[in-house]
């Protein structure tokens, strides 16, 4: 028998492929999926403020379908719609207050649930697109309205309440975190001089 290419049985080789586990792989796609759940996160708050955007827009048409009405009335109406006694002190708190309306501070109140809710939705177009200005827009304005949630527990503690601060509180929070760690990404990712 010859020794020949022809009479020589192939032996198949062998690899040996390991299964990637997630210490094992590269920074790069640990920094990919840390960026997909970072956007994943800022487009939930993208939807959050376009829902407030939306809400305070309703309340500003709201205010402009109550000019040259009755206050009073409308109020008046709605109580007994909802079968509430206006015996009760609240039902006359909020009888009073609707008759406290003017036309002017109803169109006061139209202007600014109109500027906020552009507010909110040029916020919200910015964090669904991701875009640093947004980022900062979204940690001002909720850090500023941290002292009048504050001062609304202060006035009564409620769940309604408490869900607002601990909400806000948590955007804001976020927001530093995004904002802190995109800076020290952009330090990194540039040259360093000495």
């Amino acid at each position: 028998m010859g020794a020949g290419p022809d009479t020589e049985r192939a032996t198949p080789r062998v690899t040996l492929q390991f299964r990637k586990r997630p210490f094992m792989q590269p920074s790069g796609k640990i920094k990919d999926r840390h960026h997909r759940r970072q956007r994943q996160v800022l487009r939930a708050v993208a939807a959050f403020e376009f829902f407030k955007g939306v809400f305070v827009i309703l309340m500003g048409v709201c205010a402009l379908w109550l000019v040259h009405k009755d206050t009073w009335l409308v109020a008046e109406s709605l109580l007994v719609l909802l079968h509430i006694s206006t015996d009760h002190r609240y039902a006359q708190l909020f009888l009073d207050f609707a008759d406290s309306i003017t036309d002017a501070r109803l169109w006061a109140a139209a202007e600014v649930a109109f500027a906020y809710a552009v507010l909110r939705f040029t916020e919200a177009y910015g964090l669904w697109k991701g875009r640093t200005w947004a980022e900062w827009v979204a940690f001002v304005s909720g850090t500023l309205l941290l002292p009048f949630e504050v001062r609304e527990l202060f006035r009564g503690v409620t769940i309604w309440r408490c869900g607002l601060l601990i909400g806000n509180l948590a955007i804001v929070f976020y927001m530093l975190y995004v904002i802190l760690e995109n800076r020290r990404e952009r330090r990194s990712m540039s040259p360093q001089s000495l």
